[in-house]
């Protein structure tokens, strides 16, 4: 179909895999894609694939209705060199009964304009006017692009207006323990939380306040009651998190001692990097690692940052939601971790430390042009802490750089936790 080719197209990636042979994509791959302004997340699912022993049609229906109930809009692949199939025919019937939210039928693989007329025959889907384009060469990306931001929902934030406090999401995979210290925060004093339905479709804001604490915990698994799909634990757990990554503003990573770092835990870090949250990487189950040498805390912090890398600056919390050893200081510095966000350093004190700073360690020359910043500021109001740096010559400033005009704030000013934006302009 082309789906992973298109993926990489939306997401400016190549994060998910290309090859010829069908059902190359097992692993679901989640990303974040941007159009006009506009933000929106994207998930690569694992394709089906025709004749296969492995594939039942109870489970092509299972994987469809999951994908239903969990999207805001639903892009339905097919493929022009193949053509209409059977599995084409018994997707679309599913996906013709769909009410709640909008069906974008897409031709892929017209990669001349002869293949598009092939398209012709899936008009019999009922699905609507199929949508040419090519996701390897690009043809026709832009038209669906503007198609595709055109059915974004302009209301759907704007439901109910919430506190500013904090809001926080407890992300990670499946059996990491999110279920268990969420009950561990609330406790059984149910009186002083309430659950305000969110903004968007599926969110739920638990408010939690007590102890000095005032915060909303955005929902992901352990609060909301499962849907009505029989669902793919990997697959709905991903999904969930998705959304409270979305809907938060720092991100606390529950990681399995038992278990380390997985495929999983990267995919939803990168999810919590790509919509620049604040982070908080908590290591659950301590109570079940033996030998809790000083040395065993220290190599586990050391193969977390370097699976994490180049993104190192966050704080690790090795916690029990069991024993309840230590939660109360992952609430502490997930509230450090949102203050952060918000720190503003003045003009004058940027450039008195960063001037002097630039003229010793220049960027490289590129083509033997010499580049010089000038100035540098930090902009007011995004939450993630973004600095203008203003040069001759931008386009040549390149990334390595970039993260050593990153590495010098964090030297200087705590951004522990906090995602920083490095952009490059024109003086």
């Amino acid at each position: 179909m082309g789906k992973s080719t298109l993926f990489n197209r939306l997401t400016k990636t190549k994060q998910a895999i290309v090859n010829e042979e069908s059902g190359t994509t097992r692993d679901r791959q989640y990303g974040l894609s941007e159009w006009e302004g506009k933000e929106f997340s994207v998930i690569d699912t694992g394709g089906w694939v025709d004749n296969s022993g492995d594939v039942f049609e109870q489970e092509i229906k299972k994987q469809v209705q999951i994908a239903i109930e969990e999207s805001d809009i639903i892009l339905f692949v097919v493929d022009v060199v193949t053509g209409l199939t059977d599995l084409d025919m018994a997707v679309g019937k599913i996906l013709r009964g769909e009410k709640n939210r909008p069906v974008i039928l897409v031709a892929n693989k017209a990669d001349t304009n002869m293949l598009g007329y092939n398209a012709v025959e899936f008009y019999s889907l009922g699905l609507g006017d199929p949508v040419v384009l090519s996701a390897i060469n690009g043809a026709g990306t832009g038209d669906f692009m503007d198609l595709l931001v055109s059915k974004f929902n302009p209301d759907k934030d704007t439901s109910e207006e919430l506190e500013e406090i904090p809001r926080f999401a407890v992300v990670g995979r499946p059996n990491a323990g999110k279920s268990s210290i969420i009950n561990a925060f609330v406790g059984e004093e149910r009186t002083i939380v309430t659950a305000i339905p969110g903004t968007t479709r599926d969110s739920i804001y638990t408010r939690y306040n007590k102890f000095g604490f005032d915060f909303y915990l955005v929902d992901t698994a352990g609060i909301r009651k499962k849907g009505k799909v029989n669902e793919d634990l990997e697959y709905y757990s991903v999904i969930r998190s998705i959304r409270a990554i979305e809907n938060s503003d720092v991100c606390i990573l529950m990681v399995d001692a038992t278990r380390g770092i997985e495929s999983q835990d990267m995919n939803i870090f990168s999810l919590i990097q790509k919509n620049r949250k604040g982070l908080v990487v908590c290591v659950n189950k301590w109570d079940l690692i033996e030998e809790k040498e000083t040395n065993t805390i220290k190599d586990f912090e050391k193969t977390i940052r370097e699976r994490f890398a180049p993104f190192v600056d966050f704080p690790i919390i090795f916690t029990s939601a069991l024993t309840k050893q230590r939660i109360f200081k992952v609430i502490e510095t997930a509230k450090e971790v949102y203050e952060t966000r918000k720190f503003h350093i003045s003009t004058n004190k940027l450039n008195e430390f960063f001037l002097p700073l630039i003229e010793n360690y220049p960027p490289p020359s590129s083509k033997g042009k010499y580049i010089k910043i000038k100035y540098v500021t930090q902009l007011q109001g995004p939450m993630a802490p973004t600095f203008i740096f203003f040069a001759n010559l931008p386009q040549y400033i390149k990334e390595p750089y970039k993260r050593f005009l990153e590495n010098k704030i964090r030297s200087v000013w705590k951004f522990t936790g906090t995602p920083i934006q490095i952009f490059i302009r024109q003086k």
